[in-house]
């Protein structure tokens, strides 16, 4: 751990940080609005890039959400970092973007206007749709000032992801930040062509993400595990203000090697039995599934012991639905 924060804080920081053709200086608070298209209307779509400056010299962190328009508990832990003042670092800067996806969180879509998923077109083409231009310039202007990068995610559709960090399992050093970070869960998975942590990965940036919650909904419990694994990293950083007592945690996140999806069986109405991150035994029930009629009703059980850490919330399946993931084999359990 001492590594990784050494290789953090050796970052030299200039004296004036140079982001999307704006001077800010050391010591200064600005918000600089990000133009990347119009609505048809012809109104103006902007997105706002808060910024937060220490007049002592550090890293540079940068902290976004609303990938998909959709994922509103991503958004709430941003908007609560900026809230509560946690953006104002005892050093260093801090760039929080709690919406890159105006579009999409206009109507409360997960993707472009253009159809495209933004978190599949990284690093984005000058001239390309409009997703993948929005990608490129975010790429281009925005990150290359940042150091280290937190982005925060929900499940999709009504899929409810227990809060847990997604790391490379090949990177060690942030292997080592997810601790710190010290979510419920850690999740070792690949990086996705086109996705900004691959971009990240590919351009040298440490970049951690959270997923926590579902689309469409906001989780009080989420949200406080998102801002307080913030806290512990920007406390590891030395940039956490003095004002606020770093937030403990009993537990140690528990390092997932391997998961599988227990999928329905037969279509109808899904009853769940479980909550969510409930550490489950061999054929223990997990959920119902019945017909509308009262004739069917099939018993959804465990085929191996886990944690469940995501569960579909859809009151309805179809026969081969994801209804729930559970974890198969741990690095630390």
């Amino acid at each position: 751990m001492k590594e990784v924060c050494e290789t953090m804080t050796k970052v030299t920081e200039k004296n004036i940080l140079n982001i999307l053709g704006k001077e800010v200086l050391p010591g200064t608070s600005t918000t600089i609005n990000f133009n990347i298209a119009k609505l048809y209307t012809s109104t103006k779509v902007e997105i706002p890039v808060i910024i937060e400056r220490s007049k002592v010299p550090g890293p540079i962190i940068l902290i976004t959400a609303g990938i998909h328009g959709d994922e509103i508990n991503g958004v709430e832990v941003v908007r609560q970092i900026i809230a509560k003042k946690i953006n104002k670092p005892a050093k260093g800067s801090i760039i929080c973007i709690p919406v890159l996806n105006v579009f999409g969180f206009l109507s409360m879509n997960r993707f472009f206007p253009d159809g495209r998923d933004l978190n599949r077109v990284f690093p984005g083409t000058k001239n390309g749709s409009l997703a993948s231009r929005f990608a490129y310039q975010f790429i281009n202007e925005i990150l290359p000032v940042a150091d280290f990068c937190l982005d925060f995610h929900t499940g999709g559709a009504s899929r409810f992801n227990a809060p847990h960090i997604r790391v490379d399992p090949k990177n060690e050093r942030l292997i080592t930040l997810a601790k710190i970070f010290n979510a419920p869960f850690t999740l070792l998975s690949k990086n996705l062509d086109g996705s900004y942590r691959a971009t990240c990965a590919k351009k040298g940036k440490d970049i951690l993400l959270f997923e926590g919650g579902k689309s469409q909904n906001s989780s009080k419990d989420i949200a406080i595990k998102g801002v307080q694994g913030t806290m512990r990293i920007l406390h590891h950083l030395e940039m956490l203000n003095d004002s606020f007592q770093l937030p403990l945690s009993n537990s140690k996140s528990l390092i997932i090697k391997k998961s599988f999806w227990v999928r329905a069986k037969y279509s109808g109405l899904l009853h769940i039995k479980i909550p969510i991150g409930k550490h489950v035994e061999k054929d223990e029930i997990l959920a119902t599934i019945t017909d509308p009629y009262g004739k069917m009703r099939h018993v959804v059980k465990a085929s191996n012991e886990g944690y469940v850490i995501n569960v579909n919330e859809s009151p309805i399946v179809y026969k081969g639905d994801a209804i729930f993931r559970v974890t198969k084999e741990l690095v630390n359990g």
